[in-house]
C-alpha cells in the first residue's frame, strides 16, 4: 500500500512540480482578470504637471496678501500652460488643469467673490501658499515600479497601465481544462434518474471554482467504468489539454481504473494519498509533456475539498500569483478531528461583535453528503494530534 504523505507535503509537492504555462500580449481591453507576466514602469512622472485641485482662481502668494485680483486668463484641463504676468492678478482654472506659470497658490470659487473683472477674496479668509495644488510627481516618479509579474489586473491595475501607455499586455496564459468524471452510475444533470444513478455534480462544481478563478478554457467529459475506455479516453484528454482533473476511479478498489490507466500512459506519480480526511485517495502526477494531472476522490465532499485546497491554488501558482496564506478563524464550538489525519471540515465564518474572526463548524455525516455546503464558505484544517478540537482552538481556514 502506497505510504500516505502529510498535507504540507502533498502541498509542497504540488507546487515543485507545477508547470507554467507561458505568456501572451493581449490589447488592454481584453485583460480583465488576467495575470501579469510583466513589471510595468511609470511612463512619466505622476501626476506630469503642478495639477489644479479645485475650480477657483490660481495666483502668486505674498505677505501681506492682496484681497482683491485683476482677471488675467484662463487655464482649463488640457490646454497648453499660461502664465502669470503680475501678483495683483490672477487667472482662472479649473480642477485638473496645469498651474499657470508664476503660481502657487490656488483660491477655491467657495472662497471668492467676482466683481466685474475683478476677483475679491471673502471676508476673512487666508489662503496658504501651495494649497490645492497636486505637485509634479509627487505620486510617482518616472521610472517607478508600479506593477510587479503576478499582480491580477483589475480596475486600478486597468486604469495604470492605460495612464502609462501600456496598450497591449503580457499575461499568463490560460490553460486548458479537462474535467473528467468517472463512473458508471453517473448521468447528465438533465438525464432522468434511473435504479441506481445519480447525475453528476462533481464536475459542475470544480469546474464553478476554477471559473471563479479565471480558468475559463474548462471543458467537461465523462468515463464509464471501463479499464480500455478509461485509458482510450485519458490518452485523447492529455493530448488536448494542459490540465486534467479527475473525480472518481482513484482509490484501489477493483473498479478503480484511473491511477493503472494514468500509469499506463506514462503520467509519471508524484504522490498518491494523502493522511488526511475526507480525500485521503487523491492522486497527482506529470504527464510526458509537463501536463498537470489531479485525480480527486468521487465523494462529493472530498473533490471539493481536494480542489479548494490543492487543485485551485496549484493553477494560481502556475499563473505566478504568489501564494496567499489562509485565514485564521477562532473555532465557535468543539469539532471531532483524529489523532493521525488531518482533518477538513466544513464551516461558516463571520466577524462577530468583538471583531473576531469566527469558523462555526457545519460537519457533514459522510463524504458523500453535500447538501449543507451551500450553508458554508469552506473548511477549516484541523491538524492530527487530538482527538477533539476545542472550542476556541485558532485553526487555518480555506474558501471554497
Amino acid at each position: 500500500m502506497t505510504e500516505l504523505i502529510s498535507v504540507a507535503q502533498a502541498e509542497a509537492l504540488i507546487a515543485e512540480h507545477m508547470p507554467s504555462f507561458g505568456s501572451e500580449r493581449i490589447p488592454l481591453e481584453q485583460a480583465a482578470g488576467r495575470v501579469l507576466r510583466q513589471v510595468v514602469q511609470a511612463e512619466h512622472d505622476h501626476p506630469p504637471f503642478d495639477r489644479v485641485m479645485m475650480d477657483g482662481i490660481a495666483l502668486r502668494w505674498s505677505e501681506p496678501l492682496p484681497r482683491e485680483f485683476a482677471f488675467a486668463g484662463t487655464q482649463v484641463a488640457g490646454m497648453v500652460r499660461q502664465a502669470l504676468q503680475a501678483g495683483d492678478t490672477c487667472i482662472e482654472v479649473t480642477t485638473g488643469a496645469m498651474l499657470p506659470a508664476g503660481c502657487d497658490c490656488v483660491v477655491p470659487v467657495e472662497q471668492l467673490r467676482r466683481d466685474g473683472s475683478h476677483y475679491q477674496l471673502v471676508d476673512g479668509y487666508q489662503p496658504a501658499r501651495g494649497q490645492f495644488i497636486h505637485p509634479r510627481g509627487s505620486d510617482c516618479l518616472a521610472g517607478a515600479k508600479l506593477l510587479a509579474p503576478g499582480t491580477r489586473i483589475g480596475p486600478p491595475e486597468a486604469a495604470l497601465l492605460a495612464a502609462n501607455g501600456v496598450a497591449a499586455v503580457e499575461v499568463a496564459c490560460i490553460p486548458s481544462i479537462a474535467i473528467v468524471s468517472t463512473g458508471d452510475e453517473l448521468v447528465d444533470v438533465e438525464a432522468a434518474l434511473g435504479e441506481g444513478q445519480i447525475r453528476r455534480s462533481n464536475d459542475m462544481a470544480i469546474a464553478t471554482a476554477l471559473r471563479l478563478d479565471g480558468f475559463d478554457r474548462v471543458t467537461m467529459e465523462h468515463i464509464p467504468d471501463d479499464a480500455s475506455l478509461t485509458q482510450d479516453k485519458l490518452a485523447q484528454l492529455l493530448e488536448r489539454h494542459d490540465v486534467l482533473v479527475l473525480s472518481g476511479g482513484v482509490s484501489m478498489g477493483q473498479r478503480d481504473f484511473v491511477p493503472g490507466a494514468l500509469d499506463a500512459l506514462g503520467v509519471r506519480r508524484v504522490f498518491h494519498r494523502i493522511a488526511q480526511k475526507p480525500g485521503k485517495p487523491m492522486w497527482f502526477g506529470m504527464g510526458s509533456r509537463r501536463q498537470a494531472v489531479f485525480a480527486l476522490p468521487g465523494n462529493p465532499l472530498s473533490a471539493l475539498v481536494c480542489a479548494s485546497r490543492y487543485v485551485r491554488q496549484a493553477l494560481r501558482l502556475s499563473l505566478g500569483i504568489p501564494t496567499s496564506p489562509p485565514e485564521f478563524a477562532c473555532l465557535d464550538a468543539a469539532v471531532d478531528t483524529s489523532t493521525m489525519l488531518t482533518c477538513f471540515v466544513p464551516a461558516h465564518v463571520q466577524t462577530d461583535p468583538q471583531g473576531r474572526f469566527i469558523a462555526y463548524p457545519v460537519p457533514s455525516r459522510t463524504s458523500g453528503d453535500f447538501s449543507t455546503l451551500p450553508r458554508t464558505q469552506g473548511v477549516v484544517q484541523l491538524p492530527p494530534g487530538e482527538s477533539r478540537a476545542a472550542a476556541g482552538t485558532v485553526v487555518a481556514f480555506y474558501r471554497w
